[in-house]
């Protein structure tokens, strides 16, 4: 089956590498992003969620209105916005749009962040929530009759709600998360489940634990996974724009130490890049230990023939959605939709033919 691939899509340009840049809402930074990732054939783009960031739904909606195919994951962290509320507004979203928005819900790894929007639950309880969220998302698109709800964080009574999603059961849920309370609280739940750049055989077991809890449910998520890609002509000039990028991290962070993250798929790419700096064929665990691995951090380097091969390695695994987001956001956007993306679709298509 096709390859979905994902871009990344920010109010302003940064990265670990680039300080922000701008106003911290640049309606002329979002719109020229979705147009490089529509023309660079990207299927969708990531909108992330910060406790310091623009509102992503209006971001979502800009970029939307200067793209006609691109379609759009919306990061969402429960807890904020009532369920039923938020299923609304994504339904709106997805009208709005013509039927191309997803969502994202992120339980939130980082305490101090979700502390900044006066959330003071623990890693478990946030978890639980996500489920319940889910849940109530899911009955809020779909119920065709008044319903109520009662959970350990929601009570409902007597909602039906007069928007519904234009695609049909409801928007695709995505999730993730590394550990066992995130498992268990998506896999029952989301369409997609995210993973972050591991080896191989990490994935695979990885890919296997959810499938297993959610088969109790009677599901069968499919699985992303994100990784960094960095190109060079030849593998060398690959390396060597590598290391300069760690460099780069380094000197961004300063004396600053990296911090040890709270959140268990951080503390897993820090256990690999324990263990060795590359894995596999190119992936490279590097870069998540310069800046202490706070998301999507480790890195596919090579040609771009050799990154596409490590990428549908992942698609032989089972992986159906493959995010990938580069250092330097723009150009490399542009880089991945000529050299990278085609080669990764018509592999893809070679397989899926033999």
């Amino acid at each position: 089956m096709p390859v979905e691939m994902i871009g990344w899509i920010a109010p302003r340009v940064s990265s670990e590498i680039i300080p922000p840049q701008g106003p911290a809402f640049d309606p002329d930074v979002i719109a020229t992003t979705a147009r490089i990732h529509e023309d660079a054939d990207f299927d969708r783009v990531l909108i992330g969620y910060f406790s310091n960031a623009p509102d992503g739904f209006l971001v979502g909606a800009h970029a939307a209105a200067t793209t006609t195919r691109l379609r759009f994951l919306l990061a969402h962290r429960p807890g904020f916005v009532a369920p039923t509320v938020a299923a609304r507004k994504m339904a709106t979203l997805d009208q709005l749009t013509g039927g191309r928005l997803a969502v994202h819900l992120i339980a939130g790894g980082n305490d101090e962040d979700q502390a900044r929007d006066g959330d003071f639950t623990d890693h478990a309880t946030r978890y639980r929530r996500t489920s319940e969220y889910a849940e109530v998302l899911r009955r809020t698109w779909t119920e065709r009759r008044t319903f109520d709800h009662d959970g350990e964080f929601y009570t409902v009574r007597g909602q039906r709600s007069l928007i519904r999603c234009a695609q049909e059961p409801h928007i695709p849920v995505y999730g993730g998360g590394g550990s066992d309370a995130a498992i268990d609280a998506l896999a029952p739940h989301v369409d997609v489940f995210m993973l972050w750049g591991e080896p191989l055989a990490e994935t695979a077991a990885f890919m296997k634990r959810v499938r297993d809890a959610a088969e109790a449910s009677g599901r069968r998520p499919e699985f992303s996974v994100s990784t960094r890609p960095i190109l060079g002509a030849t593998t060398a000039e690959a390396w060597e724009r590598a290391y300069d990028i760690v460099d780069r991290i380094n000197a961004a962070r300063g004396d600053r130490p990296v911090r040890d993250p709270t959140n268990k798929g951080s503390q897993r790419l820090l256990a690999l890049a324990d263990r060795s700096d590359v894995f596999d064929t190119c992936l490279w665990t590097a870069t998540a230990a310069a800046s202490g691995a706070p998301g999507n951090s480790t890195a596919l380097v090579g040609t771009p023939d050799e990154v596409a091969e490590a990428l549908v390695a992942y698609y032989d695994l089972g992986v159906r959605s493959l995010l990938i987001r580069g250092y330097d956001p723009l150009p490399d956007a542009v880089a991945y939709g000529a050299e990278l993306v085609p080669r990764v679709r018509a592999m893809v298509a070679e397989r899926d033919r033999s």
